[in-house]
């Protein structure tokens, strides 16, 4: 097993990799002469928006090598699994899929399974693999993706597992080539890694320490992406709010106001300016780092959209001080409050833990009020799952499975309640809709969502699939919304 403390990178990393490139272009091209048919490959992703990007990143590459995408994994050549290890059930679920493959892996010798992403940087899981999971070609982590290709190529002339984790971060790679799943709507990393050690979260010691893009990079890649047809961007980050911190001005930070960029409200103002690029988002926000300056520049920037995802995973200051997440019950409504004073009609989402360790029924009784305070739009509520490695996992004061349900379930339902109650407000108005992809029912329904986020339904020809429209709200489902197309926009 290869583990590399901190690998040198350049800036050209990604370009070294053209060697390894061409010989798999190669190999598929010999591949296509024999079997009438190109390399096929399968990815399939689990966890955040970060993990899809990554993706992407791998879709971008296999491109360049010559494969194409396969539509179910009998079909493929190789199928990928880029792994999260945030929640226990989407490791459990690598694992159960990684076992489905041994017939497959039998009847095809020649078919190339690789495992990558967050899990493989726990050195348990790879040792798991290695012993159960004999017909994986290939693991890797998050720290050298831009690798792949000299990666895959070394499956091709070895029968044993490769194994390729290294132990921290290297330099920003740029550069790598990037499929979209949708063209309309992308995702931009803006910063990688994270170094607030969140008791419960293992992120940190698999994406490594924060290291930011520079602005220039951000820019012309989203740039590219608005003469390619995208109408909203997502910049991402594990806290985007701590964007710049460390980040060195690069030799060409000069006009174009890139000398300006400084900080995250700053690098946002920059985005805005970017001629056609219609909505930007962000994710995600720490409360402890979010800012007044932040605040106004949403409320200033008319391309910025009205929504704030603002996870808060506790209402129990108690709870908060044991996850070392810096802020109080009261910090964070205070910033709801100055946030959508500013900002008429944001619409608020959040992250909820339920059953920390140590977490009482006082303690969940303040997560409930604090729901009844905040009134989300949305909620994305997880109980909680030992993550190896993290402090919170060598606690004694665990709380038992089913008081962590029972507490769950009584706080799902109130977030649901509060959520439908929400929607009808918006039964009569007309709203902004950017048309991102047919409906469930078939031909003549559309979906989109609203720039607060809201998913709404309606009737139209597909052609509409990327244009903006203005949708008048007819009824409130639980948690989407159904219209009529009132005027599409030009």
């Amino acid at each position: 097993m290869k583990r590399t403390e901190r690998p040198p990178l350049s800036a050209s990393a990604y370009a070294d990799q053209s060697y390894y490139i061409q010989i798999q272009r190669n190999l598929n091209a010999q591949f296509e002469i024999d079997h009438d048919r190109k390399r096929r490959f399968m990815i399939m992703t689990y966890g955040c928006q970060m993990n899809e990007h990554d993706s992407e990143k791998l879709t971008g590459m296999l491109g360049e090598m010559g494969y194409v995408e396969a539509l179910k994994k009998e079909d493929a050549d190789l199928i990928i699994f880029n792994t999260c290890c945030v929640r226990e059930n989407a490791e459990l679920r690598v694992y159960g899929n990684l076992g489905a493959l041994k017939p497959l892996k039998k009847k095809n010798p020649d078919l190339r399974i690789v495992v990558c992403g967050c899990m493989m940087q726990q050195p348990h899981v790879v040792e798991e693999i290695k012993a159960k999971y004999a017909h994986v070609s290939l693991v890797f982590g998050t720290h050298n993706l831009h690798q792949f290709p000299h990666l895959l190529s070394q499956t091709y002339t070895s029968s044993h597992l490769l194994v390729d984790v290294w132990d921290s971060e290297g330099e920003v790679i740029e550069g790598l080539p990037v499929t979209r799943k949708v063209g309309i709507k992308a995702y931009v990393n803006i910063m990688y890694g994270c170094n607030n050690f969140c008791t419960y979260c293992i992120v940190p010691y698999t994406r490594g320490r924060e290291r930011s893009r520079t602005p220039e990079s951000i820019v012309r890649e989203i740039e590219g992406l608005v003469r390619d047809g995208a109408k909203e961007v997502t910049l991402l980050g594990q806290n985007v709010n701590s964007y710049g911190r460390g980040l060195e001005p690069s030799a060409d930070s000069t006009g174009e106001g890139f000398e300006a960029v400084k900080d995250f409200p700053s690098l946002l103002e920059r985005v805005s300016q970017i001629e056609g690029l219609k909505r930007i988002r962000f994710m995600t926000s720490h409360p402890k780092d979010i800012s007044d300056e932040l605040i106004e520049v949403m409320a200033r920037c008319e391309n910025i959209c009205e929504y704030l995802h603002l996870p808060v995973q506790s209402g129990s200051d108690k709870v908060l001080k044991a996850m070392n997440r810096h802020y109080t019950k009261g910090q964070y409504l205070d910033i709801l409050e100055r946030a959508r004073r500013r900002i008429p009609g944001l619409a608020v989402t959040t992250d909820i833990i339920v059953g920390f360790p140590g977490e009482t029924e006082a303690d969940h009784e303040e997560t409930m009020s604090l729901i009844e305070e905040a009134r989300y739009d949305s909620a994305f509520t997880f109980m909680y799952s030992i993550r190896t490695g993290t402090p919170a996992a060598e606690r004694e004061d665990q709380v038992p499975e089913d008081v962590k349900h029972a507490r769950f379930d009584r706080m799902l339902k109130r977030m649901n309640d509060i959520v439908i109650e929400k929607n009808k407000v918006h039964v009569g108005e007309t709203y902004e809709v950017l048309v991102e992809q047919q409906g469930k029912d078939g031909e003549g329904t559309l979906i989109g969502r609203t720039r607060h986020n809201h998913l709404v339904a309606f009737e139209g020809p597909l052609d509409l699939v990327g244009a903006f429209a203005m949708v008048k709200i007819t009824k409130s489902k639980n948690f989407s919304l159904v219209g009529d197309i009132v005027e599409v926009l030009a």
